[in-house]
């Protein structure tokens, strides 16, 4: 499964009630099933089906540290049913990276995005922050995935092709020097940032890493939401010349973990 805008989905009956008289629209579909949703224009509903995998109280964790320096959705309510768990946020002002405005602006779009990963990177605390995002955790994570999960991985980046787990895991060993040590996104792909003005959605992984564990991932995704050629517009926008050499490394850690 793609993560993108679903065509048409039933509403679970935990989003129907939280709505209540308000109208209920479907904005995204993650890889996992996971769905959000706009209720009103003031509120959305992440749901998650607790077979994803997903724990959404980890992103509440997150949002509530991130929101003392930066916009970030502010948590209305969570809970959680026999099959799934859900978190509310309030709205943010701002559109998103890949609004129909900004998909027929892709270089601008582009520019201030890496504009945007500056701010945050530059914004959060490192030594006040009590989350990780470092390669060695990741990795250790990944080590107990089972075999299915590592094809998997290795199918979707070329760099793996082939390759079994145990030759991978030596691949993702080979960790680069940290450059700059920041507050992470997590997940910073195009759609989970906001514009005029900025502000970051989906904080689920937030924590300290190397800003090339974003910077890989954001430009990565440049071409996946407004197609290719607008990296370099993106590194210039955050003030920073591209390191292939931790761009391939982060890209592929992204892929297998």
């Amino acid at each position: 499964m793609i993560a993108g805008r679903p065509a048409a989905v039933a509403v679970p009956e935990p989003v129907r009630q939280l709505a209540g008289d308000a109208p209920v629209t479907a904005v995204w579909r993650n890889e996992l099933g996971g769905l959000t949703f706009r209720v009103g224009d003031a509120r959305y509903v992440k749901w998650s089906p607790h077979n994803a995998g997903i724990d959404l109280s980890r992103e509440a964790a997150r949002l509530a540290w991130a929101g003392q320096w930066l916009p970030v959705p502010r948590v209305l309510d969570r809970g959680s049913d026999a099959t799934a768990s859900w978190l509310v946020t309030a709205a943010l002002p701002g559109r998103s990276a890949v609004d129909e405005h900004w998909l027929g602006r892709p270089a601008e779009a582009a520019a201030r995005v890496g504009a945007a990963l500056r701010l945050l990177h530059d914004t959060l605390p490192v030594a006040e922050c009590p989350f990780s995002w470092s390669a060695g955790d990741r990795i250790g994570r990944a080590r107990g995935y089972d075999e299915a999960w590592w094809r998997a991985g290795a199918e979707r980046h070329p760099a793996a092709a082939g390759r079994s787990k145990a030759e991978l895991l030596e691949l993702l060993a080979a960790v680069p020097p940290v450059d700059r040590l920041v507050v992470c996104h997590g997940d910073a792909c195009v759609p989970n940032v906001l514009l005029e003005p900025a502000g970051f959605v989906d904080l689920g992984s937030l924590g300290v890493a190397d800003r090339w564990a974003d910077l890989a991932v954001c430009s990565w995704s440049l071409e996946w939401n407004h197609g290719p050629g607008h990296q370099e517009a993106f590194f210039a926008g955050y003030r920073i010349e591209p390191d292939p050499e931790r761009i391939g490394y982060y890209r592929l850690l992204w892929d297998l973990s």
